[in-house]
């Protein structure tokens, strides 16, 4: 119902950004809630990419990750040599890897699978056309030839017989990816949203973060991480695993929220996705002398705050920096404290409170940590240590700031 233009809804910056947490991003346009609602039909879980159509005909998993990886490499060499943009391939990979969770790539008696080779070509003649960055059918069956053959100087014409076997392949087999997948055609690369954040954050120029959140998503079109991940969890996983490579930490938001909760990604999720891509590298070592490497595994965080790619309110610097320094400041605190209470008690302050920025010396930047005394027993008073408390006036009549040292 529309309200009277007499009665404006008012909402606060807080609350409306905890309803609508991508309306504080200024930045051009991330996944849509269509599209999120739409591939999150395509999620499954680890358990049930053990049960996939070619698993289940007989295919071992670790060769149905394999005949997956050949096909995406497929994917890219043919793309490289069309000169087809990332995004493009991406949603070839994206559309291969949802085909075969309908169909098997493994013979069985009576019926025979679909090699991902001619399935790779048809996923990437529909992503041109999804993509519009069309090519022709010519350019891209001889491509297929070239790549499929291994010689990238083959010649082919309309007249060979590998001509028109790949290109009836092509055309046969479109019609039942588009079956398999529901004509779920709507895709929302990572690429674009990882750029959009690092422009939002200001690292669009930081090579070493960008290259390094860019090749996360080209290895993870690989894998099968889009059926486990969003895209917007991909790219914000990239983003987290980069940052902590290249040691780069974000500031929060106006609210006090973490970088991620802004953009609508949970921690929980990036961790097992870099966790899973971190199994993924140490299970095919890109070199044989690196056969027996350990991939770093990124640990849960049980204090957000703490986590390295977070620059908290009132937190400068580098996240080693701010590590390095805080055992020295928390020790120059306490020692300021018993300090502070001990002259107090001196003086007879027995009652009062003690501020501990009034007798900080030399170090004006050590935080203040008020000290509250107990009331003394019948027995006579007793010196008690640092008891937090609530901040208050210092009694200035029986404290006298000469009786603390300048310098421990």
């Amino acid at each position: 119902l529309d309200l009277p233009a007499s009665q404006p809804r008012a909402m606060s910056a807080a609350a409306e950004a905890s309803i609508h947490p991508l309306r504080g991003l200024q930045m051009a346009v991330l996944p849509e809630e269509v599209l999120m609602a739409a591939e999150s039909q395509w999620l499954f879980t680890e358990e049930e990419l053990l049960r996939t159509p070619s698993i289940l005909d007989g295919l071992s998993p670790e060769k149905e990750r394999e005949n997956r990886g050949k096909g995406v490499n497929f994917i890219l060499q043919v793309g490289i040599m069309l000169k087809l943009p990332q995004t493009t391939l991406a949603a070839a990979s994206v559309f291969l890897h949802r085909f075969y969770m309908r169909h098997s790539m493994q013979d069985v008696p009576g019926r025979q699978g679909h090699h991902y080779y001619s399935m790779a070509a048809t996923s990437l003649f529909l992503a041109t056309k999804v993509e519009e960055n069309c090519r022709k059918m010519k350019e891209l069956v001889i491509a297929c030839v070239r790549v499929a053959q291994k010689d990238p100087y083959k010649t082919v014409d309309e007249q060979d017989k590998d001509y028109w076997r790949w290109r009836d392949n092509i055309l046969l087999n479109e019609d039942l990816l588009l079956e398999a997948i529901c004509f779920d055609l709507q895709l929302e690369p990572p690429y674009k949203t990882l750029y959009d954040l690092l422009v939002h954050f200001g690292e669009q120029n930081n090579k070493k973060l960008r290259n390094a959140a860019w090749a996360f998503i080209s290895d993870s079109c690989v894998t099968t991480l889009c059926l486990l991940c969003s895209s917007r969890t991909i790219a914000t996983s990239a983003l987290y695993t980069a940052a902590r490579y290249s040691g780069v930490a974000f500031s929060d938001d106006k609210v006090g929220r973490p970088w991620w909760q802004v953009i609508g990604a949970s921690l929980d999720d990036i961790v097992r996705a870099c966790n899973y891509m971190a199994d993924v590298y140490q299970m095919t070592p890109a070199k044989a002398e690196r056969e027996n490497a350990l991939y770093e595994r990124t640990p849960r965080v049980l204090d957000e705050r703490q986590d390295k790619t977070r620059l908290v309110e009132n937190r400068r610097g580098s996240y080693a920096e701010i590590e390095s320094e805080l055992p020295y400041r928390l020790e120059r605190e306490s020692d300021l404290g018993v300090q502070a209470e001990v002259s107090a008690h001196a003086n007879g302050n027995d009652y009062g409170v003690v501020d501990a920025n009034t007798v900080s010396g030399a170090d004006d930047n050590v935080p203040s940590r008020p000290l509250k005394r107990k009331r003394p027993s019948k027995g006579g008073p007793e010196a008690t240590t640092g008891e937090i408390a609530g901040c208050s006036q210092l009694n200035t009549d029986k404290f006298q700031k000469t009786d603390i040292p300048t310098q421990f």
